[in-house]
C-alpha cells in the first residue's frame, strides 16, 4: 500500500510542511467514514474533523521538551500514482510548524502516529525538500531523507524521529544557488542554443543579404563579447525582477517565446535578418530568458538577504557555465571562419536549431511531447562529441592551411 510522506521546507523561523495521506489507508482505519468515496467534497464535508484528527496525532517538541505550534494552512485532494499500487487519491495538508521562543527550527523531535495507531503496517517517510541554509534548494529531496515513522512490533509503539540538522549558513545557501545556476544552464539546451545561434555568424560580415567573408579574429571576438554581454544584461534584469516578484508571466508563453527566439536566431545564422544589431536581439530575448530563470528563485520563498544571495549566486552560476560553453565552442568557430568549410558548419548548426525550435514550439503550445523533440534531446546528449568533432575539423583546416602556405612559399 502507499505510505504517507512528509516534506519539510526549513525556513529561518519555522518549517513549512507538506503532508501527503493516501486516502485508501483511511478506509481500513475508519471503515464507516468512507473518506475515499466522494473525494470532490471531502474537504468541505470533513475538513474540520480531519484537522482535529491530525493535530491529535502529531506533536513536535524542541530540545527542552517545549511544544511547537502546528497550524493547518490548507488542504486538498490530489490524484497520485505508484508503480506497485497504481493510481490512488491522497489528501495533502500544508502546515506551518513554529518553534517556541528562540528555539531553532533545525533541531526538534517529531511524534506522530496517525493511521499507524490502527493500521500497524502503515509508515510515514520524512524528507527535507528545501533547506536554504543547509544547501538544499528543493530539487534533490532524495538526498535529504530524515527517517521513517513506523510501528515497533515489540510493543506496538511508534518511536519519534529526532531531527538535528547540521548548522546552516548563508555560505551553504549561496554555494547551492551557484551550482543550481550552473545546472540550470547545463540542462537548458534552448537557452544555450539561442546564444550559440547568434554566435554562429559572429565571425562573418553580411553583404547583399548573405553571410560573406570572415572579418578576422579581432572582429569576431568583438562581436562575440557584445552578444554575450547583451544577453547577460538582458536575462540578469528580468531574473532580478522575476525573483523579487516584480514581474511575473505564465510559464507556458515564456517557454514558447524562448523556443521562438531560438528559431529566429537560427534563421539569422542562415541568412542575415538583423546584421549589426545582434546585441539588441540578444539583449531583448535575454529579457525573456531571464523570466524562465527567475521562476526557480521565486518559488524558494525566502527572506530578503537570502534572496539577494540567491540571485547573486544563481546568476554567477549561469554566467560561469555560459562562459564555459562559449569558450568550448567559439575558438573553433573563429579558426574555421576564414575557410569555406565554415559555411557548411554554420548551415548544419542553424538547420539543426530550426528543427529543434519548431519541435519545441509545437510541444509547448500543444502541451504534448513529440518524437522530434525526443530525438533532439537524445542527440544533444552527445554534444561533447559534436564539439570535439568541430575542434578536430578546425585544427585540421588551420594546420593544413599553414602547411600548404609554407609549402607554396618554399616552391616559389
Amino acid at each position: 500500500m502507499p505510505h504517507s510522506v512528509m516534506l519539510l521546507d526549513v525556513k529561518e523561523d519555522g518549517i513549512r510542511a507538506e503532508l501527503q495521506w493516501p486516502l485508501k489507508e483511511f478506509d481500513f482505519v475508519f471503515p464507516d467514514a468512507a473518506l475515499d468515496s466522494d473525494v470532490s467534497t471531502l474537504v468541505a464535508r470533513r475538513g474540520a474533523w480531519l484537522d482535529h484528527y491530525l493535530l491529535q496525532h502529531m506533536r513536535i517538541t524542541d530540545n527542552s521538551g517545549r511544544r511547537w505550534s502546528v497550524r493547518v494552512l490548507d488542504k486538498n485532494v490530489l490524484r497520485d500514482e505508484q508503480f506497485l499500487t497504481g493510481t490512488y487519491n491522497e489528501l495533502v495538508f500544508h502546515l506551518w510548524l513554529q518553534p517556541p521562543g528562540q528555539s531553532s527550527p533545525r533541531s526538534f523531535t517529531l511524534y506522530y502516529d496517525a493511521v499507524m495507531h490502527q493500521l500497524i503496517t502503515h509508515k510515514m517517510m520524512i524528507r527535507i525538500r528545501q533547506d536554504w541554509d543547509g544547501g538544499l534548494s528543493g530539487k534533490d529531496s532524495a538526498a535529504a531523507e530524515l527517517g521513517m515513522l513506523m510501528v515497533n512490533p515489540s510493543d506496538n509503539s511508534v518511536p519519534p524521529v529526532v531531527v538535528n540538522l547540521d548548522e546552516g549558513s548563508k555560505w551553504k545557501g549561496f554555494r547551492q544557488m551557484f551550482f543550481l545556476g550552473m545546472e540550470h544552464i547545463a540542462d537548458g539546451t534552448d537557452h544555450l542554443m539561442f546564444l550559440l545561434a547568434l554566435l554562429l555568424p559572429a565571425p562573418l560580415i553580411a553583404s547583399g543579404g548573405r553571410w560573406c567573408q570572415s572579418g578576422g579574429a579581432r572582429y569576431a571576438v568583438r562581436n562575440l563579447l557584445k552578444i554575450v554581454t547583451a544577453f547577460t544584461i538582458g536575462h540578469s534584469l528580468t531574473l532580478l525582477a522575476g525573483a523579487l516578484g516584480w514581474l511575473r508571466l505564465p510559464a507556458q508563453p515564456v517557454e514558447v517565446l524562448i523556443a521562438l527566439s531560438v528559431l529566429i536566431g537560427c534563421i539569422h545564422a542562415l541568412r542575415p535578418l538583423f546584421p549589426g544589431k545582434e546585441l539588441f536581439i540578444a539583449g531583448g530575448f535575454g529579457l525573456i530568458h531571464g523570466l524562465a530563470f527567475a521562476g526557480t528563485l521565486y518559488n524558494l520563498d525566502i527572506d530578503g538577504t537570502r534572496m539577494a544571495l540567491s540571485i547573486l549566486g544563481f546568476n554567477l552560476g549561469i554566467e560561469i557555465m555560459q562562459l564555459f560553453v562559449v569558450l568550448l565552442v567559439v575558438p573553433w568557430l573563429i579558426l574555421l571562419g576564414p575557410f569555406a568549410t565554415y559555411g557548411y558548419v554554420r548551415t548544419a548548426g542553424a538547420l539543426f536549431g530550426v528543427v529543434a525550435s519548431l519541435a519545441w514550439i509545437t510541444e509547448r503550445v500543444s502541451g504534448n511531447a513529440n518524437e522530434i523533440s525526443a530525438v533532439v534531446s537524445r542527440l544533444l546528449l552527445h554534444a561533447r562529441w559534436m564539439i570535439l568533432l568541430l575542434a578536430v575539423l578546425a585544427l585540421f583546416k588551420y594546420v593544413r592551411f599553414f602547411y600548404t602556405a609554407g609549402h607554396r612559399k618554399r616552391y616559389l
